[in-house]
Formats: C-alpha cells, sequence, structure tokens
C-alpha cells in the first residue's frame, strides 16, 4: 500500500471533515520527507520507522488524529489529549484550527523522528 492507496481511499471519503483531514495530511506529509502513509485499520496512517499516527475516520464533527505512542513523544503539546500511557489524539474542527496548530503538529512530527533516530542509533 502507498499513497496511491490513500489517494483512493480520499477519494471514497463521505465525511463533512474530508477537507479537514485531506488538509492535515498534506501538513504531515510536508513537514518530513521520510514520513510515508498507508492505509492500515481502514484509515490513512502515517509511518516513520514505525506507526506514527493514524485518523479516526468515524468522527463527523472534528477531525480525529490518533498518535499511536504519543505518551512517549518527548516534549509538551497543548493540544495532544489523552491519559493513557501510549496513545494520545488531536482534535481540530476546521481547516482554520489546522493551520493555527500546524506549528505544533510539526513539532510532535519533528520530535517523534528524533525520537526514533535515537532509539536507531542507541541499538
Amino acid at each position: 500500500m502507498s499513497q496511491r492507496a490513500v489517494d483512493a481511499w480520499m477519494a471514497a471519503y463521505d465525511n463533512p471533515m474530508k477537507e479537514v483531514v485531506q488538509r492535515i495530511r498534506h501538513m504531515i506529509l510536508a513537514t518530513d520527507d521520510r514520513i510515508t502513509e498507508e492505509i492500515k485499520w481502514q484509515a490513512p496512517t502515517f509511518i516513520y520507522q514505525g506507526n506514527l499516527a493514524s485518523f479516526y475516520p468515524k468522527s463527523m464533527n472534528y477531525a480525529t488524529l490518533m498518535f499511536h505512542q504519543g505518551a512517549l513523544i518527548p516534549g509538551k503539546f497543548p493540544h495532544l489529549q489523552g491519559q493513557g500511557t501510549e496513545a494520545r489524539a488531536m482534535k481540530i474542527v476546521s481547516i482554520a484550527e489546522a493551520e493555527e496548530r500546524r506549528d505544533e503538529l510539526e513539532e510532535i512530527i519533528r520530535a517523534w523522528i528524533a525520537l526514533r533516530e535515537e532509539s536507531l542509533t542507541s541499538h
């Protein structure tokens, strides 16, 4: 699976948040060329040395981006929500809000890449 599979998934995605999801998708992919995407768990999933984040496709009132190991990503990210030991979620209600959160989203992605790079070099 590849970007083509995600493009096909997006074309068929019938949801009022489709444009918001698409904007977030492009923002994530533009942050670093090493980020790839696939369809996993029936949703677009972003990958770098492991699963970074997936959209929750059934959200109708906001786009939900679930960071699989968000609790492990170093840094303070005010819009990552969750109390568990691993996952964190970010909910975004509009394209304007996505743009407002662009810097934070890019920081999360860079922190994830740095964390993965560090774990690769320490083994």
